[in-house]
């Protein structure tokens, strides 16, 4: 299993089974806006990360992004998988 696949399938246990303490829990809970707008921060600080600070750097906002973005994807009940097919029909044009 990925670990894209592994963290999807954690987030999505996660918003069954909430727990206290959880971050992710947490996120959820906050509704979509507050999802969204995270996931708005981690952008932005990928994009600055990637114009001036380093590759360590960049990889740690990468990855902040991508979590956000499968709690985004999970609050719409939007599987990994669909990103992942749409990437492979862009591909294939």
């Amino acid at each position: 299993m990925s670990i894209i696949a592994e963290l999807e399938q954690v987030i999505r246990d996660r918003q069954a089974h909430p727990r206290a303490g959880s971050y992710t829990c947490h996120l959820f809970a906050q509704g979509m806006p507050e999802i969204a707008k995270k996931v708005g921060e981690e952008a932005v600080e990928v994009v600055v990360a990637g114009l001036g600070q380093d590759d360590g750097r960049l990889t740690a906002e990468t990855a902040d992004l991508i979590y956000h973005l499968l709690v985004l994807l999970a609050a719409r009940d939007v599987p990994w998988s669909a990103v992942e097919a749409e990437l492979t029909r862009r591909r294939q044009r």
